[in-house]
């Protein structure tokens, strides 16, 4: 018998890395997951990896149109949803002195106002009892040079997370962030070169970077009933970076 029988799932930001890894993770625990991503063949490349009970709807967690029309599919497949995972998100260096305008609104655009709006488009749908995860990040906790803005779009969860659990207390919806630390992705690798992937993982205890895998059983965790009595907790996964 698997963790989430019976349940159904939507995943934002899932034809890659952390969030592919607990699409892939959830539906072998018994759910059938929605997934959402801005390119259709990675969606492709997703479900043909997934298998099996995974439905993928093209679209930008960023744009509100997109995700009506992802909560639309879910609502005519499945009728409700168990588990929201708000995954969806990006991050870019920026100095600041040197910030743009630019730069800015795709931040916040896509890990702010997206998440926000992630969420609240879902509630008519969400069963009582519902499991909701963010997707944070380390960088909110730490002080790492040139990464402020993206660390300032993701330290917003946090605060979201305590409102809303009780917004929503008597639907007893439990609202968690999933905060990960450096975790090898296809992305990160687009981002880092070898002297800065090298800089990162010189920051985790154990040396090494963190995998997507490891990031799914935490998400797996918050998802499932074996978190029932956690609410409103910034679970942080990142191998003791922030510790130190």
């Amino acid at each position: 018998m698997g963790k989430l029988d019976g349940k159904v799932a939507v995943i934002t930001g899932a034809s890659t890395g952390m969030a592919l890894a607990g699409a892939r993770l959830f539906v072998a625990e018994g759910a059938h997951v929605f997934i959402q991503a801005r390119r259709q063949d990675a969606l492709d490349d997703a479900v043909r990896l997934i298998g099996r009970n995974v439905t993928a709807v093209q679209g930008d967690a960023a744009e509100p149109a997109d995700l009506d029309r992802l909560y639309d599919t879910v609502e005519r497949e499945k009728g409700s949803i168990d588990v929201l995972w708000a995954s969806a998100g990006m991050g870019e260096p920026a100095v600041l002195g040197e910030i743009t305008e630019e730069q800015f609104e795709r931040t916040f655009s896509l890990n702010a106002r997206g998440t926000l709006f992630t969420v609240q488009k879902a509630l008519p749908l969400l069963n009582d009892g519902a499991s909701i995860l963010m997707t944070g990040s380390n960088a909110s906790l730490g002080a790492f040079p040139g990464w402020s803005l993206y660390a300032g779009s993701k330290a917003v969860q946090q605060a979201w997370a305590r409102v809303w659990l009780n917004e929503l207390k008597d639907r007893k919806i439990r609202v968690n962030v999933l905060t990960p630390g450096q975790v090898a992705t296809a992305k990160q690798e687009e981002l880092f070169d070898a002297t800065t992937k090298s800089a990162f993982e010189s920051l985790i205890p154990r040396g090494k970077m963190g995998r997507p895998e490891e990031i799914a059983t935490v998400a797996l965790f918050l998802a499932s009933a074996d978190s029932s009595y956690v609410n409103g907790l910034e679970l942080v996964a990142d191998g003791g970076t922030t510790a130190l």
